[in-house]
């Protein structure tokens, strides 16, 4: 590691990236930023620790990477216990908050980073180079009524604040994926850019399948395991093949495959986009990340909220209304019903325009370039 802060190129911007621990979402859509920065020159270090590190090491195997402590939230069994279990966590995440900037300050001063990009990890803005917040939660929802979404709201805002800007995955019009989440009616202090869909993964010609599943298993755990359980006592009758992705890189044990079902700990991209392509349908979470990477593939899909997390909650009822994708709660989830939802379901998903990346990175590393500008 010395080494590489000795090699720093003259002209060229050292940016460090680091996505938040909650489930890979964070990470997988920091992947097509990364090549973005990397594309326009940059010499980009990421920061993080767990299935994160696994996934981004595996996606960019020469770039360095530093230790950092997730917020290590704990979930509980049950949609009624989340909450409770949540809000008992509630200083154990601001002392974590507190300890990655401390991290981030020691950091900038050791590897002499001209900038950051923080996917949702509120401690890593710094007084003296540009950082950048990535959300599509500005409105956190709760099962608690407005006036405890008010006060998120308000703690969430004085966190981001802090940071130079923040970026937005989605659009800023009607046809949109976030709704309420991303479209608040009370803006931010600091500027608020609409970045588009972040999606590390490409249509291409590759022939769909009938009646082909694809599962991809993902979130925290012990949610993750149960919804696992679930699909496999009820794929071994399905009358079809299908690809089970358990979201689970960097771990050794395996389920046994069959010549209909095969098993997967995890995919790299390449890989998981040929498979998302192969599908007639792709069964997931309703995780925002994932949102948008079937909509940039126009995949047809049925969606599983996890129990208690008010976002995908939100996010699968709105995406129903809207026309994109059928959503089934995971406690009475069946795979017959959910086919048979599916197949009488009138999907419309919309054809989202193409984000503005490369532009926001290049004005980006002119703050860098210029901090008195960001």
């Amino acid at each position: 590691m010395d080494q590489l802060l000795k090699e720093k190129t003259q002209g060229k911007a050292r940016i460090l990236l680091a996505p938040l621990d909650w489930g890979l979402g964070h990470a997988t859509r920091c992947i097509p930023i990364i090549r973005e920065l990397l594309a326009q020159g940059c010499d980009v270090w990421l920061a993080g620790e767990g299935v994160q590190k696994e996934l981004l090491k595996t996606e960019f195997p020469d770039l360095p990477f530093l230790d950092l402590s997730g917020y290590r939230i704990r979930y509980a069994k049950t949609k009624k216990g989340l909450l409770w279990k949540m809000i008992r966590q509630g200083s154990k995440l601001r002392r974590a908050i507190r300890q990655e900037h401390q991290w981030l300050k020691k950091a900038v001063k050791q590897y002499s980073f001209d900038a950051v990009i923080s996917d949702n990890r509120y401690g890593l803005y710094h007084s003296k180079i540009p950082c950048v917040f990535i959300t599509h939660q500005l409105c956190i929802k709760t099962s608690m009524g407005r006036w405890t979404e008010k006060i998120l709201r308000k703690r969430n805002y004085r966190y981001i604040n802090r940071f130079s800007e923040c970026w937005v995955p989605d659009t800023d019009g009607n046809i949109n994926l976030s709704g309420e989440l991303s479209h608040p009616e009370k803006k931010l202090a600091v500027p608020v850019r609409y970045i588009g869909l972040l999606s590390r993964f490409n249509k291409q010609h590759i022939d769909e399948k009938k009646g082909h599943l694809l599962i991809i298993l993902s979130g925290p755990e012990p949610q993750r395991s149960i919804l696992e359980e679930k699909i496999i006592s009820e794929i071994s009758h399905y009358n079809g093949t299908a690809v089970v992705v358990r979201g689970l890189p960097g771990y050794s044990s395996l389920i046994p495959s069959t010549n209909m079902i095969h098993f997967y700990n995890h995919l790299p991209a390449k890989e998981l986009n040929e498979e998302m392509l192969k599908a007639g349908y792709i069964i997931s979470r309703s995780g925002y990340s994932t949102v948008m990477d079937i909509v940039a593939l126009q995949k047809k899909s049925i969606l599983i909220p996890t129990p208690g997390q008010t976002e995908q909650e939100y996010l699968g009822e709105y995406l129903m209304k809207k026309g994109i994708a059928p959503c089934m709660q995971q406690e009475n989830f069946s795979l017959v019903a959910a086919m048979e939802a599916a197949a009488k379901y009138s999907y419309n998903i919309p054809v989202m325009h193409d984000n503005n990346l490369q532009m926001l990175v290049t004005d980006f590393l002119h703050q860098a370039d210029n901090p008195a500008l960001g």
